[in-house]
């Protein structure tokens, strides 16, 4: 009774699933296959564009992009912790991205961003430890990063969708 009632207010406030079968022109999925991912500098952001393009573009061969994705990445290490020698036993490791969604066929500007992910490590006696713990630190906030801009472009795509077509020549 209890889910049924809930199902019932759901409907009634608007709510509509993000992906599944819908009676708009494109699923989400097939939306998102629009997106054209441009080079991102650094290793980790060599990360993020695989992370990006895994999930935007499944499937191959994908159609003609209609908009592009540029991304810039910034990323801090802090160290935490801290022994009474001064050294530190964990880190965090901050990786911020802005994003920027634009339409290929005037340039303009549909949709801009920015993505926050903090992850941990140990730091440990051994500097190959360490370096392997912060790499996968790394690799982790990268597919956080990826992970926050395709949920954004999600929404923001699937609600453009849904918005009727302005009314030119009047």
């Amino acid at each position: 009774m209890v889910l049924v009632t809930g199902a019932l207010l759901l409907t009634a406030c608007g709510f509509s699933p993000l992906y599944g079968e819908t009676e708009k022109s494109f699923a989400t999925e097939e939306l998102l296959e629009f997106v054209d991912v441009l080079p991102i500098e650094d290793r980790v952001g060599q990360l993020v564009r695989i992370e990006l393009t895994n999930r935007l573009t499944p499937k191959r061969p994908r159609p003609t992009p209609l908009y592009t994705l540029q991304v810039t990445l910034s990323e801090s290490k802090a160290g935490l912790a801290v022994q009474k020698d001064s050294s530190a036993t964990r880190a965090n490791l901050t990786l911020n991205g802005s994003f920027k969604l634009s339409q290929n066929s005037d340039g303009e500007t549909l949709l801009s961003g920015s993505v926050r992910s903090v992850n941990s490590y140990d730091i440990l006696l051994s500097d190959f430890a360490t370096l392997a713990a912060e790499s996968g630190a790394r690799k982790r906030g990268a597919i956080d990063v990826a992970d926050g801009i395709v949920d954004r472009l999600a929404i923001f795509l699937s609600r453009a969708q849904d918005e009727p077509a302005p009314r030119r020549g009047r």
